[in-house]
């Protein structure tokens, strides 16, 4: 699951959630990330990791996303983050229903080619974070770290209220950009 897609500033961030029909039930209180408390998602992440066969995050930042644009950038992050795990999964399940994981090159006539980053098969749904709980855990680790590293932007650039909002527009980050112009963490594209 992916999170920062839509805000102005910061990076965007994927969480990768692994695993089989070993692992036990899903942690309890496990959600998709944006129904879930602050510190309820804080207190979730040990568990998760306690639970999965593997989990990572993976990030592409401001300038990435700048220069090549949000949904390369997401893929980015989603092969960092698929790279730090040991397994590679036989399957990963994206929310929504855009498959911006697989690397245009893999679909169809170009896939013959058969070079660059393979990547495993992928399948959309939509709601996934609410109705897959690998994928409501890896938009937990998602959420939590990314708000982790906008908490530390915020003490870079404590004019811009980064703790308060995320990145995200909200009138206090408008009324920020009008007065203090961008960041070198905003986002021109």
């Amino acid at each position: 699951d992916e999170v920062g897609r839509g805000a102005l500033a910061g990076p965007v961030t994927v969480g990768v959630v692994l695993i089989d029909e070993t692992c036990r039930s899903a942690p309890s209180g496990i959600r998709d990330s944006k129904l879930l408390a602050p510190a309820a998602r804080e207190r979730l992440v040990p568990r998760v990791q306690r639970w999965a066969l593997a989990y990572a995050v993976g990030h592409a930042s401001a300038d990435e996303i700048d220069e090549v644009g949000i949904i390369a950038a997401l893929r980015l992050a989603g092969q960092r983050a698929l790279a730090q795990c040991a397994i590679v999964p036989d399957l990963v399940i994206l929310d929504g229903n855009h498959d911006w994981l697989t690397a245009p090159e893999q679909v169809g006539l170009l896939a013959f080619a058969g070079e660059g980053v393979s990547t495993p098969p992928v399948t959309t749904m939509i709601k996934a974070d609410l109705r897959c709980s690998s994928v409501a855990a890896a938009s937990v680790l998602a959420k939590v770290t990314r708000d982790r590293m906008m908490m530390q932007l915020h003490e870079e650039y404590p004019g811009y209220q980064f703790a308060v909002h995320k990145g995200y527009i909200t009138e206090v980050h408008s009324d920020a950009l009008t007065r203090l112009g961008i960041s070198p963490v905003h986002r021109m594209r």
